[in-house]
């Protein structure tokens, strides 16, 4: 073979045939494959661009589209020079450069500077539907640009950093303005209190961000898991549990940019009347209820205001028993309501008993008295019925008006009532006597009857039926009890007074014990005393810390009356434990036992933990102006609601509602 053959040959037959196959393209088809490619990609950057889907669906997408639009808003800039001078009359910039006297000669030039004001007017008040919307999880980069103003808001929050040289006392501004001021501290604080602050802070923002990033808009979060909680007492529905729980905790903390984030997505996307499923009365009330009031009452946005009447007329159906007791549960959708099966036909005494703080300041901020009607007749029924030894069981009947089972409890199913009682006289600027005379009454007895004491010398309340002591326990959740005697102590002089204080440092006392006597400094759910054990549990349910707040709480409030160090060293020992055993990469995660050195975690992060354990723990490191005891009064969830007459920002409606619109 002399030679290289022109083409590849096939054989056929044994004779040699030309092959069809080139070694390229031509030219024409090589311009039709680069004009396909052109085109697809000018499609997929179109879609990256302006579907709605590729705007928020992951992190960097977010980014480019972030990027895009502020190549969009900057257009001006980009076509026009930058200002060279300012406006002689304020502070916004004129394009080009202004001579002295010019600018009132020439037509054109007042005419382009405002139409550029306009622009950047229109851009500064931009709505959120302007803006990406968070259908799933949103990015937490806080380098999208500056945070726009909320919608309808009255003013931006307004909170200052407690470092600020310029620290002012917390409350309203001088200038008479309607917002909170929120001051955690003083410019001349203790660097170590400030460091304790700021570490409290981050524990929120970590606790936010991760529920951002993996749950929006759902009610709570898997830390471990890194997805939504949808077995949560508010069930699958998207009501955005912690977004409502958590917000005023924001606002409290100064994270202006999160509370945005938030108070957005309620005016947005949170619709009570939208959700098909069963809601307790008691949790919407306190949780969602007590949360948007209290950013009314810190605020003044009306959205929240009206968010929370919204919510509370879709529970108003539960009321409608011959008593006027409610119903456990109700379907805001198909107004059906019921009981829980395990409590037959019983209404629970903490549940209907807590819910007067929410109802009344709601028809003092609408003028509609539909809702104080409804607690008033709680109230009624309660202060009438025969109590047993001047105590109140657990359950009652709200068809019949009758005491279910004679349990009787300041721990789980009875805690919360006898506190509301003490609030609402507090929230009435002590004008809701009936209120105190029912908690002295019932708290004398309590004691006598209910408090008892370790052989090491420990106080505690144990539970009673039918007279007689059932149970040598006291529940996490009554560790509040000793922050509600000491306020009752300390808000009037009677003859209990000195016995509620010590009552109060001795509970407190016991709740710490109950801490530091497991091996992850963290408390049980519940714990025994007998001789063999104090202030342990000792069954498996009882094991667990599912980042409850109430032993917090007591600490802040006696470290606010009694000014004992003790109570904030034994809040930074929780903080430390929280951070060591609960913190993991997606959140925070309650434990399944609190007495193994490494615990397994229960993969929930509570929407309470960033309302009430984070809360009470921040203030517990702030001064006493953060809101002041002398004008504010926290609901069971610990979202504050301001003490009519006592404080300027309780915002009483200017006019009444007419009967025929106090209506469902």
């Amino acid at each position: 073979m002399t030679g290289i053959l022109p083409t590849y040959q096939r054989f056929v037959n044994g004779v040699p045939v030309p092959s069809i196959s080139r070694r390229s393209f031509r030219i024409r088809e090589k311009y039709l494959i680069v004009s396909v490619l052109l085109t697809f990609g000018i499609v997929w950057l179109g879609a990256l661009f302006y579907l709605p889907e590729f705007k928020s669906s992951s992190s960097v997408n977010d980014s480019v589209y972030n990027v895009y639009k502020r190549i969009q808003k900057a257009g001006p800039e980009l076509l026009m020079p930058p200002p060279l001078a300012q406006n002689d009359v304020g502070d916004f910039p004129v394009v080009g450069i202004v001579r002295h006297g010019e600018e009132g000669d020439d037509p054109h030039i007042v005419e382009d500077r405002n139409r550029l004001k306009a622009k950047i007017d229109e851009d500064m008040g931009m709505k959120v539907l302007e803006r990406p919307q968070f259908d799933v999880a949103p990015s937490v980069s806080s380098s999208r640009g500056p945070s726009k103003p909320p919608v309808d808001a009255i003013e931006e929050p307004a909170v200052r950093n407690f470092a600020a040289k310029d620290a002012s006392p917390a409350g309203p501004k001088p200038d008479g303005s309607n917002r909170y001021v929120a001051v955690a501290i003083g410019p001349n604080a203790d660097p170590d209190q400030k460091q304790k602050l700021e570490t409290v802070k981050e524990m929120m923002r970590h606790a936010w961000n991760n529920y951002k990033l993996y749950a929006w808009g759902k009610n709570e979060l898997k830390p471990i898991s890194k997805r939504a909680h949808l077995s949560s007492v508010f069930g699958s529905g998207e009501m955005g549990a912690t977004i409502v729980d958590g917000l005023d905790t924001l606002y409290v903390m100064g994270l202006t940019d999160e509370f945005r984030e938030g108070r957005d997505w309620i005016a947005e996307h949170f619709n009570i009347n939208e959700i098909d499923s069963e809601l307790s009365v008691f949790e919407t009330t306190i949780r969602f209820v007590g949360g948007l009031l209290s950013c009314y009452a810190l605020t003044g946005d009306t959205i929240f205001r009206d968010k929370a009447a919204e919510v509370a007329d879709a529970l108003l159906p539960a009321f409608e028993t011959p008593t006027g007791l409610p119903y456990a549960l109700i379907n805001p959708s198909t107004k059906a309501s019921r009981q829980y099966h395990w409590a037959g036909p019983n209404s629970i005494l903490s549940e209907l008993g807590t819910l007067h703080l929410e109802f009344s300041y709601l028809s003092d901020v609408t003028g509609r008295e539909v809702y104080r009607n409804k607690v008033d007749k709680i109230r009624e029924v309660l202060y009438n019925i025969e109590k047993p030894g001047d105590l109140y069981p657990n359950f009652i009947n709200p068809r019949t008006g009758q005491w279910g089972q004679r349990h009787i409890s300041l721990g789980a199913l009875g805690d919360s009532f006898y506190e509301y009682l003490l609030k609402a006289w507090l929230a009435s600027n002590r004008g809701d006597e009936q209120a105190r005379t029912m908690f002295d009454t019932a708290m004398q007895a309590a004691l006598d009857k209910m408090l008892r004491v370790s052989p090491s010398g420990l106080a505690y309340l144990a539970e009673l039926k039918y007279g007689r002591v059932i149970e040598e326990k006291m529940d996490h959740l009554s560790c509040f009890a000793g922050g509600m005697f000491a306020l009752a102590a300390t808000t009037l002089e009677n003859s209990l007074s000195e016995r509620y204080m010590d009552v109060a440092r001795k509970l407190t006392h016991t709740c710490h014990e109950s801490y530091f006597r497991s091996e992850t400094k963290l408390g049980p759910e519940a714990f025994r005393f007998s001789n063999a054990v104090e202030a342990r549990a000792q069954k498996s349910n009882e094991k667990v810390y599912i980042l409850r707040p109430e032993t917090f709480e007591s600490y802040f409030i006696m470290w606010r009356l009694t000014k004992e160090q003790k109570y904030r060293d034994w809040g930074w020992e929780a903080v430390q434990a929280l951070e060591k055993h609960c913190r993991v990469e997606g959140g925070y995660t309650g434990l399944t036992n609190v007495y193994h050195q490494n615990p397994q975690g229960d993969d929930v992060q509570q929407s309470y933990f960033l309302a009430e354990t984070l809360k009470y723990l921040y203030l517990l490191f702030s001064d006493d102006s953060l809101l002041s005891l002398d004008e504010w009064v926290f609901n069971t969830e610990a979202h504050p609601l301001p003490i009519k007459g006592k404080n300027p920002l309780y915002r009483m409606a200017s006019t009444p509602v007419p009967i025929e619109d106090n209506r469902v």
